[in-house]
């Protein structure tokens, strides 16, 4: 089992999927609310407890995070950085394998284009797993993206 994790200080979004050979199963998506009207100290604290339970839960064999990207708030990208560093500590603590990507690799490998829309990968998450679009978060979406993106990169290998 794979996740994909989309980080963020508000919601931080995953998603699983399963193996069985060369078919993927999206095993679940959902986020971590970590409340935003909390400081950050806590809600960092929120987010670590949420990803440690997913983590303790399914037991994922391997992890896949969105890279850092540059963004016009400076704020945002360090408030960004708080949270992935948690996030990459509760896998690390777990021994699980981290594989990064860039926005542009993730939209390449759902889409087709490293300049796809947040929609247009929304639609194709949407088609390949036949999700019901309107009950599921863009940050849940994403973390499957990011996990789909891992599984077309290394289809051959697992």
């Amino acid at each position: 089992m794979t996740i994909g994790i989309d980080p963020g200080s508000r919601y931080c979004g995953y998603g699983l999927l399963q193996y069985e050979g060369r078919v993927v199963i999206a095993a679940g998506c959902d986020v971590i609310n970590t409340n935003e009207k909390l400081p950050l100290p806590e809600r960092l604290v929120n987010l670590y407890s949420g990803i440690c339970e997913i983590l303790d839960e399914y037991k994922p064999q391997q992890a896949c995070v969105e890279s850092m990207f540059f963004h016009k708030h400076i704020k945002s990208i360090f408030t960004l950085g708080h949270a992935r560093g948690v996030l990459l500590l509760a896998l690390s603590q777990r021994q699980i394998p981290i594989f990064e990507y860039t926005p542009r690799e993730i939209k390449k490998a759902v889409v087709g284009n490293g300049n796809a829309t947040k929609e247009q990968v929304r639609y194709m998450i949407d088609q390949l797993y036949k999700l019901k679009s309107s009950e599921l978060r863009d940050d849940a979406a994403d973390a499957l993206a990011i996990a789909t993106c891992h599984f077309n990169k290394y289809r051959f290998v697992l």
